[in-house]
């Protein structure tokens, strides 16, 4: 048992590993869904907080919020495809506009935005 052997059967890429994680994909992939799940929640969350602080929250921005949510929950759930990370990448952005019909939304979308940013952070570093 050599410490220079790879954990699980997994090859090592150019003879050196990745990560030190069994599955790096996974992980990845883990991190995308709780990212897109946590705002999917934050959003639905927030409506009425909106309404009661920041007032006259109209009906497009609810309905934008919904609509935002429910493509988080889906991206969440296909975070196996190369493609998601450019889709909640525009979802943040559409966040950001979102915050046209109301102010609360732009800084909602800001902070998503950040969160967002490290995500891919993460990911650039563990995948390589």
């Amino acid at each position: 048992m050599g410490g220079s052997e790879p954990v699980g059967g997994s090859e090592p890429v150019g003879g050196v590993r990745r990560s030190g994680l069994r599955n790096p994909d996974k992980a990845v992939r883990g991190l995308g869904a709780g990212t897109m799940s946590l705002e999917a929640l934050v959003l639905l969350l927030a409506i009425q907080p909106i309404r009661v602080v920041g007032g006259d929250l109209s009906g497009a921005a609810i309905g934008a919020i919904v609509a935002l949510a429910v493509a988080c929950v889906v991206l969440a759930g296909i975070m196996c495809r190369p493609w998601a990370w450019h889709a909640g990448t525009v979802i943040q952005g559409l966040l950001l506009l979102s915050g046209l019909l109301h102010w609360s939304l732009f800084a909602l979308g800001v902070m998503f935005a950040l969160v967002w940013a490290y995500a891919l952070h993460v990911r650039r570093v563990i995948l390589g």
